[in-house]
């Protein structure tokens, strides 16, 4: 039986870890954010429904992001 986690192997260990963030992963909503968190959500929240059309769609983004990585 392993009675420190310096006892597990790397790769024990990153496994270990996996397994915890999965376990946290499943549960989103018991996440806590912080005031200053839930202040920039809201903020914006706000520029989006004050001037919808100044933000980009995921896809934008999504197509942006590929060919800056295609282009290295």
């Amino acid at each position: 039986m392993v009675t420190s986690i310096e006892e597990l192997t790397v790769a024990e260990r990153i496994k270990l870890v996996e397994d915890i963030w999965d376990t946290i992963a499943d549960e989103p909503n018991k996440l806590p954010i912080t005031d200053a968190q839930c202040a920039e959500l809201d903020r914006r929240l706000h520029v989006l429904q004050c001037s919808p059309q100044e933000g980009s769609t995921w896809k934008a983004v999504k197509m942006r992001l590929t060919s800056k990585n295609r282009a290295k």
